[in-house]
């Protein structure tokens, strides 16, 4: 509390042993329920600078990998170092490890950076610029086009001699778009949006109610992120505009290794500029991590508008939730890009 008002954040650490000991229950727990012979896999984001970027980010994937992760997806960052960091864990060669880019000369950079540890990915997620959530575009994203990175990717890939899985992801809605990517060569396709619709997915019911009611003009990608990386959200979602203390004390995990963040810089110029207003708005930048953490920050792909097609509107208004063996089974059997209602 006593550093509540303070700009530098740089006395808020993250204890690592805590670190630690969170993310084995967290990956442990999750194996202890794994059933039949599919993998689970974490996603580590480099982004989660937390006031330590290199520590924190070294406990977090050697602690996921002790506590028997299957795998390792390396996520928002270029990863330059993070084959290096798990270099020494003893199963650094044994779990699956993949990177996620947005451009093949991202995967160039990763490739050469990690050259040295002398082990490749074993998988390479390729995400294009109609994904949710944070894009690895600038504001021009809607200039590039998935199956042109995708191709050039695999193009790459067959000249290098490089026998590596490609999976592309963002904007794949049906299972036709997925089979058109397979045909190509790709290895498996990565889905989300559909699923955020789901009787499984963890957001609230009232939440699931905005992303079957957006139109195409309801979605935007702004720059209200203080990680830097454009992000795709429903324009109605709470986090716009909302001007929140910044809750670095109680998250504090995009703090950077000098213990700033921007959305700490944004509150306070809207503080200084509005002395005598008790509420103030801030829509430069955005609290992210007291945001998720409630549910405020509305995150989603640009095909969220089309997730109506997919359901049954109900006598009270509503729309049907579906259940995620639903939506998995009309990505795997549906064909002429239709998608089967449920039941």
């Amino acid at each position: 509390k006593a550093n509540i008002n303070n700009s530098d954040k740089t006395l808020i650490k993250f204890d690592l042993g805590q670190l630690a000991e969170s993310t084995r229950l967290h990956v442990s727990r999750t194996m202890e329920r794994k059933r039949g012979s599919g993998m689970v896999f974490i996603n580590i984001m480099e982004k989660l600078t937390m006031n330590g970027p290199r520590d924190t980010l070294r406990v977090r994937m050697h602690e996921a990998m002790t506590a028997g992760i299957d795998g390792i997806t390396l996520a928002a960052g270029l990863h330059l170092g993070s084959f290096t960091l798990m270099e020494d864990h003893p199963r650094f060669r044994d779990a699956k490890l993949g990177i996620i880019v947005s451009s093949l000369r991202a995967l160039q950079l990763f490739l050469r950076k990690n050259l040295k540890t002398q082990r490749l990915p074993d998988y390479v997620v390729v995400e294009g610029p109609l994904a949710g959530g944070h894009l690895g575009f600038g504001m021009d994203w809607a200039q590039y086009d998935l199956r042109t990175i995708v191709n050039e990717i695999l193009q790459f890939m067959h000249e290098e001699k490089l026998d590596i899985p490609v999976i592309p992801a963002g904007g794949i809605f049906t299972g036709s778009d997925a089979v058109s990517f397979l045909q190509e060569g790709a290895a498996a396709v990565q889905v989300a949006t559909r699923f955020t619709v789901s009787k499984e997915c963890g957001l609230p019911p009232d939440v699931k109610r905005e992303y079957f009611k957006a139109s195409e003009k309801d979605i935007e990608v702004n720059t209200s992120s203080p990680t830097g990386y454009p992000m795709r959200m429903l324009k109605n979602s709470p986090s716009i505009g909302s001007g929140i203390r910044p809750g670095c004390e109680s998250y504090g995990y995009l703090l950077d290794a000098n213990g700033r963040c921007d959305y700490i810089d944004a509150y306070n110029r809207e503080v200084a500029a509005h002395p005598n207003e008790k509420k103030i708005a801030v829509y430069d930048k955005t609290c992210l991590c007291t945001h998720f953490r409630n549910f405020k920050c509305w995150t989603c792909g640009h095909y969220t508008y089309r997730l109506k097609d997919t359901s049954r509107k109900l006598e009270d208004g509503k729309y049907q939730l579906l259940s995620a063996e639903h939506i998995f089974k009309d990505y795997q059997f549906s064909t002429g890009n239709r998608i089967a209602l449920p039941d």
